[in-house]
């Protein structure tokens, strides 16, 4: 019998140490909100993996086979001339982006969509550097200023010039946050 005791003491202690989840499953269900809300999160999270496997196809679809080949240019030629638009109007502002534009622009929709894209963020800079310029004018503070924000115009055209670059080469239509869209 004492064989039996720690046996039973065993199996009592399995169903106490059973009784926490029960105990989790009853403070679960007896906080129904916390269980919809914990539902919910579980559900939104199973819901987004379903809606990515839905979303992912649309995005990859408009960043690559709706937008790239649409034209008389190859998809790699396209990603190419997208990619020397935006990493020429960092180093040739305006120059660049507009020669590719004007020349490319017929050939292939993302080419025309990327280079409207890069000449209007040129616009935007030449109109930061005239901005800079002015502030040169203003005395005692502007000879201060205006070398910064000359330097802050120029960093910031890089910068975004090689993101919009890597973003085209991927196939991707690239946006510059920073941007007015003049030409349409």
């Amino acid at each position: 019998m004492s064989e039996e005791e720690p046996t039973n003491s065993k199996e009592e202690d399995s169903p106490e140490d059973d009784s926490p989840p029960p105990m989790d499953s009853e403070e679960i269900s007896s906080g129904e909100g916390e269980t919809t809300a914990d539902d919910e999160v579980a559900e939104s999270a199973d819901a987004p993996d379903s809606g990515d496997t839905a979303e992912a196809p649309p995005e990859s679809a408009a960043s690559s086979s709706n937008v790239l080949e649409r034209g008389t240019l190859s998809a790699t030629d396209e990603k190419t001339m997208g990619m020397l638009v935006h990493l020429l109007g960092g180093i040739t502002y305006i120059l660049g982006p507009l020669v590719i534009w004007l020349i490319k622009k017929d050939e292939s929709p993302f080419v025309h969509d990327q280079g409207k894209e890069a000449m209007n963020f040129q616009i935007t800079v030449i109109i930061a550097f005239a901005v800079a310029s002015a502030t040169g004018l203003v005395p005692f503070v502007g000879g201060c200023v205006a070398p910064l924000l000359w330097l802050v115009v120029v960093v910031g055209n890089l910068i975004f010039a090689i993101l919009g670059g890597l973003e085209a080469n991927k196939g991707i239509i690239y946006r510059y946050p920073f941007c007015l869209r003049l030409i349409t």
